[in-house]
């Protein structure tokens, strides 16, 4: 059965319960300080792939170790991808999670690219609804918190032949979530990278496989030992089209007021195609601010910025949200954007999203899918 076409789907899901849930206490204690990625719910989902049976064996079962061979594809051919997505706690109580179709769609991109089967939307869905209806006391409540839910799907054939594996494992947990950087919403610095690169024309820059992160620790350490917060990637060919920071998409902000204009890079295959990002493309067409996807070049950005005209630049995505850039480090010296802090359409975008994240202006686009 070929990667491009649907297996057959087991969609009843199979539960057990954790024997030792965190105690309430605990969780309370989580909840009043989550951090980013530091403690999973007491549950996770998982299901099984193989040709013979397609998608199988679904289960919501206590978050536990995962038993794998040495020999696992994965851990040698990287045949690993995943996905990043928020629910948040409602005003009436109820949980949604933002833009989870998108989210499903793009799985499905990723395991395309790496020749992994393709989980069908509904699976995707349902197993996002299974686990939030499992661990519903681990969502945090207030602005900016949410349960920060991680798909993953690896190879888990045992063969060591190079080629694309016969069996796969689908997993889904969950990680009460606050703030991603430790500064909050506060202005990061960032450094342009001209040694490493991210992604090149024809690879996987827009699959979310792990083999993309991984490649990018050299220059995240390499930012930090030169004062910096994140990595801002250039273009394979060039070394002077922007294109991502870290793992999240950029905006520039030109001009101040109402008539400020939003610039993009342009999704050209070795971008990730943010969910966020195409958020704030809407939402800030409807705001009044004209928006254009394009190339940015650093000399554009730097010369924009030394005479005022680039007012603000800020990254987005599901983890951080909306993160403002207030500094540029390069090899040979840097700038600042702005007055280095944030700017009004940052904090405009960044106050429209999240209201509708906890449902505080009502859902106008019809984003918040409810999990319970």
């Amino acid at each position: 059965m070929t990667a491009d076409v649907d297996p057959p789907v087991t969609s009843a899901f199979r539960r057990r319960r954790s024997p030792a849930p965190a105690p309430p206490q605990r969780v309370a204690e989580i909840l009043a300080d989550p951090g980013f990625g530091r403690y999973a719910t007491d549950h996770m989902v998982t299901i099984d792939y193989t040709p013979e049976r397609g998608w199988h064996d679904a289960w919501v079962r206590p978050h536990e170790p995962l038993s794998l061979s040495p020999c696992t594809k994965a851990l040698h051919y990287g045949q690993a991808i995943f996905e990043g997505l928020k629910a948040y706690r409602q005003p009436d109580g109820t949980i949604a999670c933002f833009r989870p179709e998108a989210n499903a769609r793009r799985f499905r991109d990723s395991a395309r690219r790496l020749a992994m089967p393709e989980l069908p939307e509904d699976l995707f869905l349902a197993s996002l609804r299974e686990l939030a209806g499992y661990d519903e006391g681990w969502v945090p409540e207030g602005r900016g918190r949410s349960l920060y839910l991680r798909p993953l799907m690896i190879a888990t054939s045992t063969d060591l032949v190079v080629g694309a594996a016969r069996d796969y494992l689908y997993v889904l947990v969950a990680l009460p979530s606050g703030a991603y950087f430790t500064g909050g919403a506060a202005p990061v610095t960032v450094w342009l990278s001209e040694e490493h690169i991210r992604a090149a024309p024809g690879g996987t820059g827009a699959a979310k496989c792990a083999g993309n992160y991984a490649g990018t620790m050299a220059a995240q350490a390499r930012a930090a030992e030169q004062g910096c917060d994140q990595v801002v990637w250039l273009d394979a060919v060039e070394r002077r089209w922007v294109e991502e920071m870290g793992a999240m998409n950029l905006f520039f902000v030109f001009g101040t007021g109402p008539g400020a204009r939003l610039v993009t890079p342009q999704l050209s295959g070795s971008l990730l195609p943010g969910v966020t990002r195409d958020s704030i493309l809407r939402l800030a067409h409807d705001l009044g601010h004209p928006v254009e996807e394009r190339r940015v070049s650093v000399e554009e950005w730097q010369k924009a910025a030394l005479t005022g005209e680039l007012a603000e630049v800020f990254a987005c995505g599901t983890a951080a949200v909306i993160t403002p850039v207030g500094t540029v480090r390069h090899a040979t010296g840097g700038f600042a954007v702005g007055d280095s802090r944030t700017g009004p359409v940052t904090v405009a975008l960044r106050n429209a999203l999240t209201e509708i994240h906890h449902g505080i202006s009502g859902d106008p686009y019809g984003w918040m899918y409810r999990l319970v």
